[in-house]
């Protein structure tokens, strides 16, 4: 009934989608295996893309060919573009999106890719022959052959549901949990752990008094994600921000002794930098008051999302400390909030191609890898899919350097540091992120995604556009001056001191206070000399090119520094070494190369604990 396929991608949630898709599209047969088809990419907590870092890595996935851009796009209901006052290396674009309409736009997506079939069941293991996976078992008795398997779980893998002292099975509240894959894993020989997330209440939004809460509106001229075509926003709903008080805390308190996170029933850890309530106001205790956000779920639905607001706390509980918000005083819940348990396999068992070291041809994505994040697990879905099919066909991996892309920092930080709390991305996390903006993805990304066959001719053409006119756009900026006379008005306008003899427009576009868009307004000969250019990009253009002029010293620095580093990147590791016959090195830096088995000396200086003269033994040892 079943036939063989050249990829089995289990699981489709984020990044079981972007796999799928990936694969599918470089031309293997696929077969995407999910629980419920009518969950496709389900945004599981909060109803939103991107965000601080997150924003940029959706960015990268649309460069590349993927898809969460473009469904983002065509879902948004409330774009922002975070940290405009600070450098554009920190610019981070967040959407507010249409939980159902995201779902239903991915699905398809899907659908609309020929040679990707669909499977509703459950898998419970894997086949395995001479160390290369073969396919997969189903609850329903099914074993399905394929050259290659993609793990993407998220939270299902025995995952285990708490509010207060009830806990029971599921993977998301209302679905089952996944059983079979993690013991058939561990029999294989991968090591396992717990982690936990949380997600909060949903809201009766027709019972909450927005007067007494502040209006969080987008941006008045709203960006998108994609480099597509995708339509821009023309209409917007608001969010609003909320605060807990004392009155909030003192009640959420009186559930502490149910709570499954100090009475020991959850073993997991949970998120640092997304915690629930109750461990905000456990840890944070000289805080008398806690930032909420309140969310709407959609175009056409009267649901709201409280972000903030996450809790394992007893439902009773939960209920009597949101109705002692300022605004939620008649407020009625859809649902509680609650935390859930589930099994991950920790990342330093991968690769860089996210293939296992273990099992030939086996592929982890997403939450299974430690993750937390719709965005940290559409990327690694993306880079397994393609590197599942590179190594179907005995093609070259396709491996992101952390100088090129977020996502090269957040597989490499995964695979050499390893996790024990869900990771999540952060522009601190990224050494060489004055290189990586949201705004250039496409230029770093989109010439390597042509060459393995995943973007289309057309869009790599209309990256090469874009360079040409950047290229050209700044020649002209280096090379006109203008007179005092032209732009004295504009310059004190801006606080800034007049000239007082021709300068070149680069010259006066250093000036922090002024933009291309002011000297264009000035000088005519500019206005022209853009007008007369490509309309469809311009825009885009004419940021990069200011970018580039404004902050050029820095991103050639750092250029030149992501250079000499990557060098190391170049010194290969035999993984057959046996480091415990290098007396020259620690005995730390002997247990965790043999432990990780870095591919090469790059990412052998960025294991804990590895020294400078760790790094000189090893350099003189592959030399010699």
């Amino acid at each position: 009934m079943i036939k063989e396929y050249d990829i089995i991608v289990v699981g489709a949630g984020h990044a079981g989608s972007e796999a799928a898709a990936a694969a599918a599209n470089l031309g293997s047969s696929v077969l995407l295996i999910t629980m419920n088809l009518t969950n496709i990419a389900q945004m599981s907590c909060n109803p939103a893309m991107g965000g601080i870092a997150k924003g940029q890595i959706i960015r990268e996935i649309d460069a590349i060919g993927g898809y969460s851009g473009i469904v983002t796009d065509k879902s948004m209901i409330q774009f922002r573009m975070l940290n405009k006052s600070k450098g554009p290396a920190m610019w981070s674009p967040r959407s507010q999106n249409d939980r159902m309409l995201f779902s239903k736009e991915w699905r398809n997506v899907l659908e609309q890719i020929h040679n990707l079939d669909f499977w509703q069941d459950m898998v419970i293991g894997l086949t395995v022959e001479s160390g290369r996976v073969t396919g997969v078992r189903t609850s329903m008795g099914h074993e399905i052959k394929s050259q290659a398997v993609i793990l993407t779980n998220g939270t299902f893998l025995n995952g285990k549901i708490h509010i207060g002292i009830k806990q029971f099975g599921g993977g998301r509240i209302g679905e089952k949990s996944s059983t079979g894959i993690t013991e058939n894993l561990n029999a294989l020989g991968f090591t396992s752990n717990r982690m936990k997330t949380g997600t909060p209440v949903r809201l009766d939004g027709r019972t909450i008094d927005f007067s007494k809460l502040e209006e969080q509106p987008g941006d008045e001229v709203p960006g998108k994600f994609s480099f597509t075509n995708t339509a821009a926003l023309t209409q917007q709903r608001s969010c609003y921000l909320a605060y807990t008080s004392t009155k909030v805390h003192d009640i959420l308190k009186t559930g502490f002794s149910e709570s499954p996170m100090f009475n020991g029933r959850i073993e997991g850890v949970g998120p640092r930098y997304c915690p629930s309530i109750e461990d905000k106001i456990n840890r944070f205790s000289h805080k008398t008051s806690h930032q909420l956000f309140v969310e709407p779920e959609g175009w056409n639905t009267i649901e709201y999302y409280l972000n903030g607001f996450s809790s394992s706390l007893p439902d009773h509980v939960q209920y009597k400390a949101l109705k002692s918000i300022v605004g939620f005083e008649n407020a009625k819940i859809f649902r509680p909030g609650y935390a859930i348990e589930y099994d991950y396999f920790p990342p330093i068992q991968l690769k860089h191609s996210l293939e296992t070291k273990l099992i030939a041809n086996l592929f982890f994505a997403g939450q299974i890898n430690g993750t937390t994040g719709y965005e940290e697990a559409a990327c690694q879905g993306l880079i397994a899919g393609i590197n599942a099919h590179l190594k179907i066909n005995r093609q070259s991996e396709f491996i992101l350097k952390r100088s090129e892309a977020y996502i090269g920092v957040l597989i490499d930080d995964l695979i050499t540091k390893g996790v024990d709390e869900p990771y999540r991305m952060f522009t601190s996390r990224a050494e060489y992120r004055i290189l990586l903006r949201h705004n250039n993805a496409d230029i770093r990304l989109t010439p390597k995604a042509f060459e393995i066959g995943l973007v289309t001719d057309q869009r790599f053409q209309i990256v090469n556009k874009k360079q040409r006119i950047i290229s050209e756009l700044i020649a002209f900026l280096n090379t006109e001056s203008i007179s005092p006379e032209i732009i004295e008005s504009a310059l004190i306008n801006k606080n800034t001191p007049p000239i007082t003899h021709k300068v070149k427009l680069a010259t006066l576009l250093l000036r922090p206070q002024v933009t291309l868009q002011d000297l264009m307004k000035s000088y005519d000969k500019l206005f022209n000399f853009i007008a007369n250019m490509d309309i469809d990009v311009i825009n885009e253009c004419m940021e990069e090119a200011e970018i580039l002029i404004k902050y050029g010293g820095y991103i050639e620095k750092e250029q030149e520094i992501a250079e000499k580093i990557d060098r190391l990147e170049e010194i290969y590791l035999n993984p057959e070494i046996d480091y415990f016959k290098l007396q020259s090195l620690s005995y730390e830096a002997r247990e965790k190369l043999t432990k990780i088995k870095p591919s090469t000396i790059g990412q052998a200086s960025r294991i804990s604990g590895i020294t400078p003269s760790d790094i000189s033994v090893l350099a003189v040892f592959v030399g010699r």
